[in-house]
């Protein structure tokens, strides 16, 4: 059966995004297959996300798989990623969520490795990340264990997360709200990663202000989940 037309604006920007965060770097090796990029079809309990073991230059747009909430692949000529199960998860327990990145940038999985979360730094991260870019447990890749324990984390309602001896999620409205997510995790990680290295005293955002990005938080979350 052909694949519908109707998802290729989806696989496209599934695509974009996959080769613009590999070629700069945020999956790991330039040259390698880690990591892997998704987005919620609106509407529909189904998402598409890019395959595993490929080069993100050599994927065309029908190997971008669409795959249902229950796993069921439904078009695409390659298996999707196996991380699937962890997307699928992602997307039922967040419905403000409709794209995700799931990368191995250096400075996040610095902090996956020191199993050290990062605290509210900066206002205008915090009110895109969240309050702590907290640390997932330590789960194997593609396995029930690793979607179950993202599962249970991102529902303190924050759009970045490490994963513990793993590396690093994005999470955002959108696909280009996560794709930018991406970046500001990175940023703010690399600033914390020197910021320690001085052994200075590192100052974080006032209480007063970290109740303010919660509760705004908060009630967006809220909001997609009563809409």
């Amino acid at each position: 059966m052909a694949d519908n037309p109707s998802y290729d604006e989806y696989r496209k920007e599934v695509l974009t995004c996959s080769r613009w965060l590999s070629e700069h770097g945020f999956f790991g090796a330039r040259l390698g297959t880690g990591g892997n990029v998704s987005i919620r079809i609106p509407g529909e309990d189904r998402l598409v996300i890019t395959p595993s073991s490929v080069h993100y230059s050599e994927i065309s747009n029908r190997e971008i798989a669409l795959v249902d909430f229950d796993l069921n692949q439904v078009e695409g000529i390659l298996p999707p990623s196996v991380e699937v199960g962890m997307h699928a998860t992602i997307y039922q327990n967040r419905p403000d969520v409709g794209g995700i990145v799931h990368s191995h940038q250096i400075f996040a999985s610095i902090f996956a490795l020191i199993n050290e979360p990062v605290p509210a730094l900066f206002d205008e991260v915090s009110f895109s990340l969240g309050e702590v870019i907290a640390v997932i447990p330590y789960g194997l890749s593609g396995s029930p264990d690793l979607a179950r324990n993202v599962g249970d984390a991102v529902q303190n309602g924050c759009n970045a997360f490490v994963i513990q001896n793993h590396g690093a999620l994005a999470l955002g409205k959108s696909l280009k709200e996560a794709w930018r997510n991406t970046e500001l995790l990175e940023k703010v990680c690399q600033i914390y990663y020197y910021a320690l290295s001085t052994g200075k005293e590192i100052t974080t955002l006032p209480d007063a202000t970290r109740e303010i990005v919660r509760q705004i938080r908060a009630h967006a979350l809220k909001t997609s989940e009563s809409g």
